[in-house]
């Protein structure tokens, strides 16, 4: 299966998932990890990142890269949000990891981040028909989405993430009652602006996402109940009860609020300013409870990386080798016979096997012969006249990841001689090959030559054949039909092959149901 492995590259935390994606296209989560390194720590205030929260955040992204490597997840995507985007020397940091650690890091905007998260959630809750607010406190913003079963319908990014209104608004704990209603007024004065923004004002409900109403929703569960809380996913979260643990924390002192069971302690300053927004926003909405929901923006570029690259993974899943899946996707995108084009590969790779005795070509020569046969006619692509030439030119100037300069030199010329002239010190391609590879395209090119004339019409008449080698070479076909053309066309392509391996051909068919009796 395909594997993805996602990395979050967030003001308070850097998150990675690993996922497996299934061919249905859905994804299942094989492992996560979390590390809160708060990269945004004074971000928000000096518009810099600090030199000690990018050390920490480069340590983490090493062992998370060299972890997923070593699992075998070499697609790695990895976004960055509030705290790089907005941070002055973000460019150099996003430059550091790519030359550091050889990971390609994009800055989403908030808009984005937005879309992303909606994605995650709307996979994750069944939403209804009419418009659901959704909520995403990071630590350096607060994205606020309104979507239902159809899709997205507003995101906006707001700056009131917990770790930037810690560190604007609350300087001190416990904080002062002053300090409370300036949070209060900032946070209710922003959310207010963005839902009078939104065409509609009625909403079916409240979801909440990230790991800060996550703990919320986890400290509320354990007060009221002495239980902790079973499943993230769409446990619900009272306004009284949020509005009770707002108060307890903007009271408390730092080692009262570690004492609170449940509570993070990771997250003992910024639990207090996600109560207040998440209350806030209630209020503003009308609506009386929230909705957790466990999934987000690592699940939602999952879905997207799904949506963008589907028939690219169909491919994946189809062809696991890289090399092969490349060679297909050529022929493709050329418009090749692909039916035709694989049944010749099959003839050829049984004339390989059956006379190997006599060219002791290795498994590299077999599989450049496949590989030029499943190209041999892309060069229709340009012009009917002279397609083997063609060929030649679009497998040499195609971008084949998975093999080498010397690989497509040799399947180019392969494929450039499966019809009309042989091999000749004349035509520099082939002469610019050594002399064991000239040999080689020789011994391939005769057979790719036969097996593509014993499927003259295209309609895989000759499925299974036969090679007798002796002063005579034998070549004894199975027929599925009337197949004179494909024999007429196999002899008149032998000439390669007689030249290579000096001795007449002669071919001889024999119906399928004959052999089966």
């Amino acid at each position: 299966m395909s594997k993805l492995a996602v990395i979050d590259i967030g003001t308070n935390s850097i998150h990675m998932v690993l996922a497996e994606i299934l061919p249905d296209a859905s994804f299942k989560i094989l492992d996560r990890f979390k590390d809160m390194t708060r990269l945004g720590n004074g971000v928000f205030a000096t518009r810099r990142l600090s030199d000690e929260s990018m050390a920490r955040a480069m340590n983490v992204l090493k062992t998370l890269v060299t972890l997923a490597r070593n699992k075998g997840f070499e697609r790695i995507i990895a976004v960055a949000t509030s705290a790089v985007r907005e941070a002055q020397n973000g460019g150099e940091f996003v430059a550091m990891i790519l030359e550091q650690i050889g990971l390609r890091v994009r800055v989403i905007s908030g808009v984005e981040e937005a879309r992303l998260i909606f994605l995650g959630v709307k996979h994750s809750i069944a939403l209804p028909d009419g418009p659901t607010l959704v909520v995403d406190i990071g630590g350096g913003s607060v994205e606020l989405i309104v979507g239902n079963r159809d899709g997205l319908m507003h995101g906006t990014s707001l700056k009131l993430g917990a770790i930037r209104l810690t560190e604007q608004c609350l300087p001190k704990t416990p904080p002062s009652q002053a300090m409370m209603r300036t949070l209060a007024t900032l946070v209710t004065t922003h959310l207010r602006d963005a839902i009078g923004s939104f065409k509609m004002k009625n909403f079916h409900s409240l979801v909440a996402t990230s790991g800060m109403a996550g703990n919320v929703g986890e400290v509320v569960h354990l007060r009221q109940t002495g239980r902790p809380l079973p499943q993230h996913n769409l446990a619900t979260v009272l306004l009284k009860h949020i509005r009770s643990l707002e108060a307890e924390l903007a009271r408390s002192s730092v080692k009262d609020r570690l004492a609170i069971p449940g509570l993070d302690p990771k997250r003992v300053d910024t639990l207090l300013p996600t109560t207040v927004v998440l209350r806030c926003l209630l209020e503003l909405s009308g609506l009386q409870q929230i909705t957790l929901c466990d999934k987000a923006i690592r699940e939602g570029i999952i879905y997207d990386f799904i949506a963008r690259h589907r028939e690219g993974l169909k491919a994946e899943q189809d062809f696991p080798d890289v090399r092969r899946r490349n060679v297909i996707g050529l022929a493709r995108r050329c418009h090749a016979p692909e039916s035709h084009s694989l049944h010749v590969a099959d003839l050829a790779l049984q004339l390989f096997d059956q006379t190997k005795r006599e060219h002791h070509l290795g498994d590299q020569a077999r599989t450049w012969l496949e590989y030029a046969a499943i190209l041999h006619d892309v060069g229709y692509h340009i012009n009917p006249r002279q397609h083997h030439k063609h060929a030649y030119y679009l497998i040499k100037h195609s971008d084949l990841g998975g093999l080498t300069a010397e690989d497509i030199d040799v399947v180019a010329n392969i494929a450039r001689y499966h019809r009309r002239s042989l091999p000749t010190l004349k035509h520099e391609e082939f002469t610019s090959l050594p002399p064991r590879l000239q040999r080689t395209v020789k011994i391939l090119a005769s057979l790719l030559r036969i097996a593509d004339g014993l499927d003259r019409t295209h309609f895989s008449l000759i499925q299974r054949l036969q090679v007798k080698l002796g002063k005579l070479v034998t070549i004894e076909v199975q027929l599925t039909g009337d197949a004179e053309m494909e024999l007429w066309a196999a002899k008149s392509r032998a000439d390669l092959f007689e030249q290579v391996f000096r001795r007449r051909v002669q071919f001889t068919g024999v119906p399928m149901e004959i052999r089966k009796s």
